[in-house]
């Protein structure tokens, strides 16, 4: 196993959702529910949630990259959340959460470009892709306790049960080849 260890930070609607996929995706050693983008330093969940510090809801996500390379990464990113949706995910509305890029480095930003640039041009999409690709700038905050792991805490949960199941299930049918071991 590789030594090396990369980092993408990812927002794409609720961050339930973004964690519960990349948990199971082979290649990757942690995901961690946080928030990133916003003004206030170390924010509470009520208070991303009104919308006023500029967080977005994100997944930190630390993977190997001789395993799984930041462009796979980033095409599960496109394929379970809706990149067209300007400050929303279905129901859930705010520019918390917003489809961002939290780039760790030029090489990041680059291919988080590309990738866009790419998806884009095959018309997968009907609308534009309003996904924003921005410096990480070390203005990341790890959301409490009780949002880590919570999918597999709350399978049954409303939310859970009907939109992250959902996503996750899409996750499984187009990447199965991704799926981590035992997961």
């Amino acid at each position: 196993m590789s030594q090396s260890v990369e980092t993408a930070t990812l927002g794409g609607g609720c961050f339930w959702c973004l964690e519960a996929v990349y948990l199971g995706v082979d290649g990757v050693m942690s995901v961690e529910s946080g928030y990133a983008g916003g003004q206030a330093e170390n924010p509470s969940y009520e208070q991303v949630c009104d919308g006023d510090t500029g967080h977005a809801e994100v997944v930190k996500v630390e993977f190997d990259p001789a395993r799984i390379g930041y462009r796979e990464i980033l095409d599960i990113f496109f394929a379970i959340h809706d990149p067209t949706q300007l400050n929303r995910q279905g129901n859930d509305v705010g520019t918390q959460y917003r489809s961002v890029i939290f780039t760790h480095s030029d090489a990041q930003n680059e291919t988080a470009l590309q990738a866009i640039r790419e998806i884009g041009a095959e018309g997968i999409y009907d609308g534009q892709i309003v996904t924003q690709v921005l410096p990480l700038d070390g203005n990341y905050w790890a959301a409490e306790a009780y949002h880590q792991n919570y999918f597999a805490q709350h399978p049954d949960q409303g939310y859970c049960a009907f939109v992250v199941a959902p996503k996750v299930a899409k996750f499984r049918q187009k990447f199965a080849h991704r799926i981590k071991a035992g997961a």
